[in-house]
């Protein structure tokens, strides 16, 4: 699931690995793409190494820090919570963000508002 790709992100910056390779399903394929959109990751890339599809993530480091400090699961399997774009928040005063699962797919909350669209809210990410 998303919530276990965002655990190996954080620790792959703190041990400041430059890229993270893990299973492929269409869900952590489409998380990764919002963390691209979201500045939180250089690429996500779909890679077959024989039978099995993996997903390479490349991170993002600036001055030897990296882009992700951590993170904060919003919905999780015992407990959804959904929300409306009216209701759709900044994360940590502009410094990070939230990613929402909707009707036209997996993104970032900021474009959830520009397309005025809610769903469930996934996590957030600074």
């Amino acid at each position: 699931m998303y919530y276990d790709i965002l655990a190996k992100l954080k620790n792959a910056a703190r041990v400041h690995k430059d890229r993270l390779v893990v299973p492929f399903s269409k869900m952590d394929f489409a998380v990764a793409q919002a963390l691209v959109a979201g500045g939180y990751l250089k690429s996500a890339e779909k890679d077959a190494t024989g039978k099995k599809s993996v997903i390479v993530m490349r991170l993002i480091y600036k001055e030897k820090v990296s882009a992700v400090n951590d993170f904060s699961l919003v919905s999780k399997p015992s407990r959804r919570q959904y929300i409306d774009y009216r209701s759709l928040r900044q994360v940590k005063q502009g410094h990070g963000i939230g990613v929402i699962s909707t009707p036209a797919g997996v993104m970032t909350t900021r474009e959830a508002r520009k397309k005025k669209v809610g769903g469930e809210y996934l996590f957030e990410i600074w």
